[in-house]
């Protein structure tokens, strides 16, 4: 089963599928035959012949789990030096203003670790770790608040005229006056 969107099967979930074909070792062993093995543990018969296969060339060791699919690209160690790296701001590294972006994050690995990810690729190792994505509030630092919400109250409704009409509507589009 493959997962597009960086999803995955997690340890508990790895294991308890592991368990299935283990059973189901047991069951070849015993001479059942596959379609009475799907039936038992609740699988397609497919799986359960790919399983049959698998165990009579490998044995149980055969059905064992390897792991998850992928390796992630930064192991834990290499994800804490990020974060250190991260927590110094992009200054420190050479960009203009305190704004991280998955372009200059993906770049700071490649310096750092000389590995090659890709920007959904790093948005996910973020998320899993805890970080999200954050849009700074741009204000100016002359802005005056309560000249902005005088503007909001006062001046904005004489602009903006009012979307209700004043009188009775009609459910045809066209207009009364051309009936």
């Amino acid at each position: 089963m493959r997962y597009p969107q960086g999803g995955g099967l997690t340890a508990e979930r790895r294991a308890f599928r592991e368990h299935i074909r283990m059973h189901a070792s047991e069951l070849f062993a015993l001479g059942h035959d596959n379609a009475a093995v799907a039936k038992q543990l609740r699988v397609s018969v497919r799986s359960v012949q790919r399983w049959h296969r698998a165990w009579q060339h490998g044995g149980t060791a055969a059905l064992e789990s390897k792991g998850p699919a992928s390796r992630p690209k930064l192991s834990e160690a290499l994800f804490e030096v990020l974060e250190q790296e991260l927590a110094k701001g992009p200054l420190a590294h050479g960009w203009p203003d305190q704004t991280w972006t998955l372009a200059r994050i993906k770049t700071l690995i490649g310096r750092r670790f000389h590995k090659s990810m890709t920007l959904s690729a790093i948005a996910q190792m973020l998320h899993r770790h805890g970080f999200s994505h954050q849009v700074p509030a741009r204000r100016a630092i002359e802005r005056d608040e309560e000249a902005v919400t005088g503007w909001v109250k006062e001046t904005w409704p004489q602009v903006e005229p009012s979307w209700r009409r004043s009188g009775p509507g009609s459910a045809l589009r066209t207009k009364p006056a051309s009936r």
